[in-house]
């Protein structure tokens, strides 16, 4: 049998080619696709958004006729950064 690539004639039954290497078959598994990583500026950028909003809506809550609402909107969003950050935090590891 010759090989595919280099064209060395080879054992019948070679698994692969003893002077270039490779394989004589197609693998019987796939390696995994490998999924997309985000940027970790994307992370960094969205959490300072949500704290500077939070903080717009915290001081517009001292001003405003419904204060709690406002107040527990700006926590929810506190909230929110706070869990991105440890989502991505323990993502990396």
């Amino acid at each position: 049998m010759l090989c595919k690539h280099c064209g060395t004639e080879i054992a019948d039954k070679a698994i692969v080619c003893y002077r270039c290497g490779v394989g004589t078959t197609e693998p019987v598994r796939q390696p995994a696709a490998r999924r997309r990583k985000l940027n970790p500026l994307f992370s960094f950028v969205t959490v300072v958004f949500l704290l500077l909003v939070a903080l717009f809506v915290g001081q517009a809550s001292r001003t405003a006729a419904n204060a709690g609402t406002l107040q527990t909107v700006a926590g929810v969003l506190v909230g929110v950064a706070i869990l991105l950050l440890v989502v991505r935090i323990v993502r990396r590891r």
